[in-house]
C-alpha cells in the first residue's frame, strides 16, 4: 500500500491523503462469497439507539472470510487481492486444489500466484496456518484463535501482529499488539506473518464528508447542550459547571472502572501498559 497526497487546493485537501490501492488486482468480489449486510444505524431490535453517532454510511456487502483455515493439508493458490469495505486490511481470494474458493486475511508479503497451506505439516512461510504447537518461539503471527476450532479472534486488523514469547505446558505466551501478554492454548491455529496494509494508520480523512461516508454522524460536546440533555450542559457562558467528565446518563468518563471480571482474566500474564499523561 502507498499513501497518495493531494495539493492543498482547499482546506479539506490540505491534510487529506488516501490509499492509492495499487496493490488491489480486481474491483469485483467473488459473488458466491458475498452476502447482504443489513444496517441498523446503531439501533437495536426495538428501534432504540444503543450506539450513538452512527448512520448514513455508504452501502456495503459482506465478504465471508475464512477465519478457521480448516482445510488441512490442501494447498491453495492466491488468485486476487481485493478491497474489503468491512475491515481495514486487504483480503485475498484463494483457490484450493479441490476447486473450492475462499477469502482470507491478506498478510504482508503474500502476492498473487503464491501458494499457502494449513495444518501441522505446513512450512513456516507467510500465509500458512499452523497450530501454535508447531510454530517456533519468536515468530510473528496474526489471525490467532482463542479457542481451538472456533476461528481467529486476535490480530485481524491492518498492520496487526502477535509474537510468540515462550511455550509452557499446554499454553503459549503471546505478546499482543497492545503490549499485553496472554496465554493461548497450543492447539489454537495462527497464521504466519503480519497483517498487510501496514500504512493504514497514516491515512487522514481531511474532511467531515469522508467521515460521514464511513457511517459516523457528528458528535456534540456535552457542554454545548442544555441541562436537560447532558449533565455538563447549561451554565452562564462556556462552563462545565464544576462537573467531572461524564456520559449523558451520569457515568464518569475518567477513572471509573467499568470492566467486569471475566473467566479469561486468568490467562492474562501481563496487562497492557498504562498511557502516559500529557504534560
Amino acid at each position: 500500500m502507498t499513501v497518495k497526497k493531494y495539493k492543498p487546493t482547499s482546506p479539506a485537501r490540505r491534510f487529506m491523503n488516501i490509499d492509492s490501492r495499487k496493490d488491489i488486482t480486481t474491483d469485483k468480489p467473488y459473488k458466491p462469497l458475498v452476502v447482504s449486510l443489513p444496517y441498523h444505524a446503531g439501533r437495536n431490535n426495538y428501534g432504540r439507539i444503543t450506539v450513538r453517532h452512527r448512520g448514513g454510511r455508504h452501502k456495503r456487502k459482506y465478504r465471508i472470510i475464512d477465519f478457521k483455515r480448516d482445510k488441512v493439508g490442501i494447498k491453495a493458490k492466491v488468485l486476487t487481492i481485493e478491497y474489503d469495505p468491512n475491515r481495514s486490511c486487504r483480503i485475498a481470494l484463494v483457490e484450493y486444489e479441490d476447486g473450492e474458493k475462499r477469502y482470507i486475511i491478506l498478510p504482508a508479503g503474500l502476492n498473487v500466484g503464491d501458494t499457502i497451506e494449513s495444518g501441522p505439516e505446513a512450512g513456516i512461510n507467510v500465509g500458512n496456518a499452523l497450530p501454535l504447537r508447531h510454530i517456533p518461539v519468536g515468530t510473528i503471527i496474526h489471525n490467532v484463535e482463542m479457542v481451538p476450532g472456533k476461528g481467529a479472534k486476535i490480530a485481524r486488523s491492518a498492520g496487526s501482529w502477535v509474537q510468540i514469547l515462550a511455550k509452557e505446558s499446554e499454553f503459549a505466551h503471546l505478546k499482543m499488539p497492545s503490549g499485553e501478554v496472554r496465554l493461548i492454548g497450543l492447539d489454537c491455529y495462527a497464521t504466519i506473518g503480519q497483517v498487510g496494509n501496514i500504512e493504514h494508520n497514516s491515512i487522514k480523512l481531511g474532511s467531515a464528508g469522508r467521515k460521514r461516508h464511513l457511517g459516523f454522524r457528528p458528535t456534540v460536546r456535552g457542554t454545548a447542550m442544555n441541562p436537560v440533555d447532558h449533565p455538563l450542559g447549561g451554565g452562564r457562558g462556556k462552563s462545565k459547571g464544576n462537573n467531572q467528565p461524564r456520559s449523558p446518563w451520569g457515568q464518569p468518563a475518567k477513572g471509573f472502572i467499568t470492566r467486569k471480571r471475566k473467566p479469561q482474566d486468568k490467562f492474562i500474564l501481563k496487562r497492557r501498559p498504562k498511557k502516559k499523561k500529557k504534560v
